[in-house]
């Protein structure tokens, strides 16, 4: 299938302000990009892209003061499959890791894997080691917190997400990988594109989306605690540790949010079948 999306995000900024943007499909989706994903900026300013260490591409520029726009509109082409499901992937002990994977085993700023492992070896000690077991984790952060956009807190960790029981699709990850790493799987957090591709439509308002990967079976295997069934056309930008290590925009000074805008639309006789978009108060 093809699958048209892109967003249109603007900041107003006091004076120059240097932002580094992770907006561009990852390097693994980009062989599948049918027209290229270029960010057009506006007012135009010099841009420069680089890799970072988790392999996402990121984009600096140098915001001059007043009101920036960037934006993309193109088209992937996507299998139509659903997530992969291995329900015989195993768990590796920890010794058998590769060395890239042990840091997804570690606490980060938003999984506090301290504050929560007692909590993790109660709930999930006695479940059958690998995917079963993070099938079980899904399962309880899915029941346990509720989805509310309004309630979505840029500083809200693991540990809070469990105790207040609420949130949006990050804090479902961020507390599912956090259990994970307490029970020794290597886990990721996932930012891109999810649209209502094979599902009913909801009516909440067009985001890029947070899901998670588990190491199972020598591969990578996704996982989405908010959602928790099968889903098609994800379309992934960053990964990392938590939501710190791929935030959409960092500015280094402040930088308003004016407008967000963001689709992705499966494309039926060469017109984009649903178009969701979300824009903020100018």
């Amino acid at each position: 299938m093809k699958i048209r999306t892109g967003y249109s995000i603007a900041f107003d900024t006091p004076g120059p302000t240097p932002m580094v943007l992770m907006l561009t499909v990852h390097p693994d989706r980009a062989g599948d990009l049918i027209t290229p994903d270029t960010m057009t900026i506006d007012p135009p300013v010099p841009a420069r892209r680089f890799v970072d260490s988790f392999g996402n591409v990121c984009t600096r520029v140098t915001a001059p003061g007043g009101r920036i726009t960037v934006s993309a509109d193109f088209l992937v082409q996507d299998s139509g499959e659903v997530d992969d499901y291995a329900p015989d992937a195993v768990q590796h002990p920890v010794q058998d890791l590769p060395d890239d994977v042990l840091p997804f085993l570690l606490a980060s700023r938003y999984c506090d894997t301290d504050k929560l492992s007692n909590t993790a070896w109660q709930l999930f000690g006695s479940t059958p080691e690998g995917r079963a077991r993070v099938q079980a984790i899904v399962d309880y952060v899915h029941n346990h917190i509720r989805f509310d956009y309004q309630r979505a807190d840029s500083t809200r960790s693991a540990l809070d997400g469990f105790n207040q029981r609420e949130g949006v699709c990050r804090d479902f990850a961020h507390l599912a990988i956090t259990f994970c790493r307490c029970m020794n799987i290597p886990a990721r957090y996932c930012t891109g594109y999810l649209g209502d591709i094979g599902v009913p439509a909801v009516p909440d308002p067009m985001d890029f989306s947070a899901w998670f990967e588990v190491y199972l079976g020598g591969r990578w295997y996704t996982f989405d605690a908010r959602h928790n069934r099968p889903r098609i056309g994800r379309i992934v930008m960053a990964r990392g540790r938590d939501a710190t290590d791929v935030a959409i925009s960092t500015s280094f000074g402040p930088a308003w949010l004016a407008k967000f805008e963001v689709h992705t639309d499966e494309v039926v006789g060469g017109e984009p079948q649903q178009a969701k978009w979300l824009q903020a108060a100018e």
